[in-house]
């Protein structure tokens, strides 16, 4: 398994609809078109045989790499070097809009800066998960490769009419395509990657394809201008607001939890889940994060894309609620997971899902972070209208029927209902936000109903989610076990960041779930979550975790684990959904949810330093 490429060797590329992974070996491991959640046509990062890639590298076996993103870009630049010469390879795609579009460019512009240099360039596309046999059809200007159901994807050579000799097309085997490339210092060429292209391939020159850079990079610059973000760690938290925006969709607002499906969260495990949808959850957060750094649209649009959400189900709801826990990005609700059988798995890990069966458990803690969101826009001055708030108020009446009840929780355990604190506690929020959503706007409401059921959801955490033994809030009623998720509980503003009971849940957290500054979700032996093998250290959770600590005053410990994790990142300050004990990333990459809490927990920390 020593040729899977390490999960955090990536760098992410996009066009606000769908995104492609490429190696620090220059190698598009990951793509799927139209949508992010669509089937890949490159997945060697799941298969390295079967899945498909575009690989651009030196001929010359002996080279290092060194990767980059172009300052404030999301263009991302391969440097490879040998004693012979230096080139870079600059991949980008350029933004479609927000209208949704079959057609999507994935650029490759080639060229050497130092000394001469040949690079092998293979094109080896494989529809459908590899599902789907294609031919691919050569002409003097590049390739198209036609899959069985007619879906095709067009190479064009990008060189000038006098210099063919740059370029020779060796073959094409088994239907792909192979091309050797030499350049001198100062000659750059490349490939343009285009789906459902609207001619046949056709010569690109150079001017065109600079245009293409140029506006892809003023697009990027001019939209991170947007940020107010003057604080600590700047250039960290922007990195993390790019990342963001790459895997938003852009017809909806919608953010993808990751752009990867399957990547394992133990190496040769089981726990290998698709992130190529939108949690209620995680996109609850994007809200603080974007509004917090100053990108309102972003905020604006996913509000209107929940505020839909809310209304499509009002006054109707299966066993799991009014709201699902997550969609597709265009909103529909279908996930069914399915095994991809003839695929291996990312270093053999099994087995390969597609689609989410957790999309029909029932987690409580959803409407708590929708509400909070709502509410927290609103102070921002965008609401839901008249039609939203309505249906909002049909959510909260179900909600006061169902929130005594046991759930499969935050984590999306498979191993049956408890009765969560977490979610407990963020049903406290949502009937509590609503309250205050109601009396700041004069909305009809039913604020006794409301106040009740808010201040019964208080009491019982007070009484069953307390462990007198252990001197702290726990996982579920009835048990011992800990659980970092109510790291949130003084951010939510549940308790004070002073209460005596939430100091000594921190301390308890440190002692049990903290690893060297880098914290569990769970102990998976201590509550068994109905999955076998265990898991790495949950990023979010840590940067969750910095955040308690700076609310509840412990600024110089908060900036230590913070500083440290700043380590953990990637060389392009990338973070995937764990951490293992070697320090290597495991999981979906990147991970929105981590990158959210890193921006909380930034803005949080500065401002906590900042008071001192």
């Amino acid at each position: 398994m020593d040729d899977y490429p390490l999960i955090e060797n990536h760098g992410l590329i996009g066009d606000l609809q769908t995104a492609a992974l490429v190696t620090t070996e220059g190698a598009v491991d990951w793509f799927c078109f139209p949508r992010f959640d669509s089937p890949s046509v490159f997945g060697a990062l799941l298969d390295k045989e079967n899945g498909g890639h575009c690989t651009v590298r030196p001929a010359h076996q002996t080279h290092s790499t060194k990767q980059l993103y172009l300052p404030d870009t999301a263009i991302l630049v391969t440097r490879f070097m040998t004693e012979a010469g230096a080139g870079e390879v600059l991949d980008f795609m350029p933004v479609t809009g927000t209208t949704a579009t079959e057609r999507h460019r994935l650029v490759r512009l080639v060229r050497c800066v130092r000394g001469t240099m040949t690079f092998d360039v293979e094109v080896a596309p494989r529809f459908d998960y590899g599902l789907m046999k294609h031919e691919v059809h050569l002409t003097q200007h590049g390739a198209v490769f036609a899959a069985e159901d007619g879906t095709q994807l067009t190479v064009h050579l990008v060189r000038e009419p006098d210099d063919e000799r740059l370029t020779d097309i060796l073959t094409h085997r088994d239907a792909d395509l192979q091309v050797s490339l030499t350049l001198a210092a100062g000659e750059q060429r490349g490939l343009v990657l285009e789906t459902a292209a609207d001619g046949p391939p056709r010569e690109i020159r150079r001017a065109e394809h600079e245009r293409l850079f140029e506006e892809t990079a003023a697009f990027w610059r001019t939209w991170l201008a947007q940020s107010r973000y003057t604080g600590r760690w700047r250039e960290v938290v922007e990195r993390s607001a790019i990342t963001l925006k790459l895997m938003t969709f852009a017809p909806s607002g919608a953010l993808v939890a990751a752009p990867t499906a399957a990547l394992p969260e133990q190496l040769g495990g089981e726990r290998n889940w698709d992130y190529r949808f939108t949690w209620i959850r995680d996109a609850s957060f994007s809200v603080y994060a974007l509004l917090g750094l100053g990108f309102t649209e972003e905020a604006r649009a996913f509000i209107i894309w929940l505020g839909d959400r809310v209304k499509e189900r009002a006054g109707r709801h299966g066993d799991t609620g009014p709201l699902n826990i997550m969609y597709t990005v265009d909103g529909s609700s279908d996930l069914t997971e399915q095994i991809l059988d003839h695929w291996e798995g990312y270093e053999g890990s099994a087995p390969v899902r597609i689609g989410n069966g957790a999309a029909t458990q029932l987690q409580l803690d959803i409407y708590g972070e929708a509400l909070d969101s709502i509410y927290f826009a609103h102070r921002h001055g965008f609401t839901l209208g008249h039609g939203g708030w309505t249906s909002l108020r049909t959510d909260l009446e179900w909600l006061a029927d169902h929130w005594d009840q046991a759930e499969e929780g935050i984590w999306e355990t498979r191993g049956g209902r408890q009765d969560f604190t977490y979610g407990r506690v963020m049903s406290w929020v949502a009937f509590d936000r609503a309250l205050r959503l109601a009396q700041a706007t004069g909305w009809p409401s039913s604020p006794g109903r409301w106040q009740a059921e808010r201040d019964a959801a208080y009491e019982q955490v007070m009484a069953k989610g307390w462990s007198e033994q252990r001197r702290a809030f726990v996982q579920h009623y009835g048990s011992e076990v800990l659980d970092s998720s109510l790291l949130r509980m003084a951010t939510v503003g549940f308790l004070t960041p002073g209460d005596p009971m939430w100091s000594s849940t921190l301390d308890a957290v440190e002692e049990e779930l903290v690893s060297d500054s880098l914290v569990y979700r769970y102990n998976p032996d201590a509550s068994p979550d109905g999955l076998r093998g265990s898991e790495g250290t949950f990023s979010l959770c840590t940067f969750m975790y910095v955040d308690a600590l700076a609310r509840a005053g412990r600024t110089n410990r908060a900036r230590l684990v913070f500083e440290k994790m700043m380590g953990y990142a990637n060389h392009l300050g990338l973070y995937s959904e764990e951490i293992d004990p070697t320090g290597r990333q495991l999981g979906n990459f990147p991970q929105a949810f981590t990158h959210l809490a890193l921006i909380d927990s930034a803005i949080t920390l500065n401002q906590a330093l900042d008071a001192r």
